[in-house]
């Protein structure tokens, strides 16, 4: 846990940006510090009834000002209560958590599918600053309403699918990379596992690097439960089965250690 911290940090502010997804920054000076792209923090409830953590994924880490910024839907009673966080209010959090991405020094997609989407800002950020020679694209999943792409677009060029066609192409983010005849050499990605699956096919199709991270429903976020395994190709020496802790190990996995079921 020494890499870890745990307390009381204030809202910074809260807004809602979409139907049942919140935008939230919360002062946090040693997670900001600490954190990376892909890594999560767990938040606990106030009430206590829901003893477990909610893991959510970091989309924007500020170190300088000690803020970081989550997205989230409102999937159930804990994200429900996240909701009704103001300014000034605070909320007890642990993290940086798990294993985030690394970076390839090649040209790269940055893909995100739903609510996976929010943690490729970060990822986007920091190949900006730490890789400005790389070219990467990032093509983005939605249902139909759109959130965070201003946030996007001013990282660089952004390539939208809608699964109603209302913006960009329609279908899949891989509809959206064949039809604007879009190439790279390694895949970052979170979102789905119908999408994850389907990018970890054409990886291997094209001969390509690819980095999955993995939603998971996770129960303590720190690795000792075991409740958020994936099956892998190597025994884990931890468990000594062939598995890997999502939360732990992951959640960003090369995409040639995982099995995606």
């Amino acid at each position: 846990m020494a890499n870890k911290w745990e307390g009381q940090a204030l809202v910074r502010k809260q807004a809602q940006i979409g139907d049942g997804i919140f935008d939230l920054t919360l002062q946090a000076d040693e997670i900001a510090a600490r954190a990376r792209a892909g890594q999560f923090v767990s938040l606990y409830c106030r009430d206590g009834a829901r003893i477990l953590p909610r893991p959510v994924s970091l989309c924007e880490i500020n170190a300088g000002e000690g803020t970081i910024r989550l997205v989230y839907r409102v999937a159930g009673k804990g994200t429900k209560e996240f909701s009704g966080l103001r300014e000034g209010d605070a909320v007890r959090v642990l993290g940086p958590l798990g294993n985030g991405f690394s970076f390839r020094g090649k040209s790269a997609f940055l893909i995100g599918g739903g609510i996976g989407i929010p943690p490729m800002l970060e990822l986007a950020k920091e190949l900006n600053e730490k890789e400005p020679q790389t070219e990467h694209k990032m093509i983005l999943g939605y249902r139909s309403e759109r959130f965070l792409l201003e946030d996007f677009r001013a990282q660089g060029e952004v390539f939208v699918a809608t699964e109603d066609g209302s913006a960009g192409t329609k279908g899949n983010v891989l509809d959206a990379i064949r039809e604007n005849h879009l190439s790279a050499d390694v895949i970052y990605a979170c979102g789905p596992m119908p999408m994850l699956r389907a990018l970890k096919a054409y990886a291997q199709e094209n001969r390509m690097e690819c980095f999955l991270s993995l939603e998971e429903r996770m129960a303590c976020g720190i690795g000792a439960c075991l409740a958020c395994v994936c099956k892998t190709k190597e025994t884990d020496p931890h468990t000594n089965v062939r598995n890997k802790r999502i939360c732990k190990e992951g959640p960003v996995f090369d995409a040639g250690e995982v099995e995606l079921s």
